[in-house]
């Protein structure tokens, strides 16, 4: 037979307590082994449901004892706390190829500036090649001889006629190449002062 009471005593450390029957009776000694193990301490002041049985030395006690309040929701908040460990060890899981995916295109973006950057050195090498190799070939450039400085810009005509006025060969041809009225060709060969300057056919 089951019947009904309210926990108003109760020793947590000892694990005992007494529940006062309703209506009210005798109180009855209750163990904590006698309650459902549902994860829950009994507390004081709850209404509990019982039997009673003789312990060994014939004293009342109660058995079977039953709680009107609901015992924790364990079972489903470790489903919850699994599916949160499932859903991180997913983002784990999606994350690590993700991670490799990033990587291969990092190494493609490298690969590819490489390769741009190598073909350009190559390019800028083989337009240095070519054009040393028309330096070798293009014919050498002759230095253009030098040119004797003009006479008319070393002598002009100022009036002097004879071979005594001159002071070498080259201004008494220029002068009787350039300036009128030179006495300076006597025998009319083209080649004044001979006697004085011009003294030798190669004289200047």
């Amino acid at each position: 037979m089951r019947f009904e009471g309210t926990l108003t005593q109760w020793n947590d450390d000892r694990g005992f307590g007494f529940i006062t029957p309703t209506p009210a009776g005798q109180d009855i000694f209750v163990h904590l082994s006698a309650f459902a193990r549902d994860g829950l301490r009994p507390q004081l002041n709850e209404a509990l449901s019982f039997e009673v049985s003789l312990n060994k030395d014939g004293k009342k006690q109660a058995v079977l004892v039953r709680r009107d309040r609901p015992a924790p929701a364990t079972s489903s908040a470790a489903p919850a706390r699994a599916r949160r460990d499932i859903g991180g060890a997913g983002s784990e899981s999606t994350g690590l190829p993700t991670r490799i995916v990033v990587f291969a295109i990092a190494c493609a973006l490298l690969a590819a500036a490489y390769w741009h950057f190598d073909r350009r050195t190559q390019r800028a090498a083989a337009a240095r090649a070519e054009a040393a190799a028309q330096s070798l070939e293009a014919p050498p450039q002759r230095a253009p001889a030098a040119t004797a400085q003009p006479l008319a810009s070393l002598y002009r005509c100022d009036g002097r006629q004879h071979c005594s006025q001159m002071t070498s060969c080259s201004e008494a041809k220029f002068f009787l190449q350039n300036c009128p009225g030179t006495k300076m060709d006597g025998n009319g060969d083209g080649v004044p002062c001979e006697q004085q300057w011009c003294t030798h056919p190669l004289a200047k």
